[in-house]
């Protein structure tokens, strides 16, 4: 079940490997959220168990997730000091960051994207 639920999980949310990639995706018309995480990162895997049905109400939003530590110049980019943080983009530009010390519960990640609309 784990599994399933885990490559569900990488169907909803894509993952941003390069820079390119990256700067391509949120210069687009599409507003994307992208999730900042680690491997290494406690919260980031509690974040996994509660994103999915998230990520399916607000499906207006293209999801992708970034590895922090494989693209840090991106993170220092946009000041992404703390994980999971979700950022979202649209046209090239920042348009709201939750950050990590938010981005504990669902409550904390609905609210957020609520406030968005």
């Amino acid at each position: 079940m784990c599994r399933m639920e885990s490559k569900e999980s990488e169907i909803l949310m894509k993952t941003i490997t390069t820079a390119e990639q990256f700067n391509e995706l949120i210069s687009g018309d599409q507003k994307i959220l992208v999730k900042f995480y680690a491997g290494w990162c406690p919260d980031c895997t509690r974040m996994n168990m509660f994103i999915d049905p998230i990520i399916e109400e607000y499906s207006q939003y293209d999801w992708y997730e970034l590895n922090r530590d494989e693209l840090p110049e991106i993170a220092d980019k946009y000041d992404v000091m703390g994980i999971p943080s979700l950022l979202i983009f649209q046209n090239g530009e920042k348009l709201a960051h939750l950050h990590s010390a938010n981005a504990k519960t669902p409550q904390q990640v609905t609210e957020f994207l609520s406030a968005q609309q």
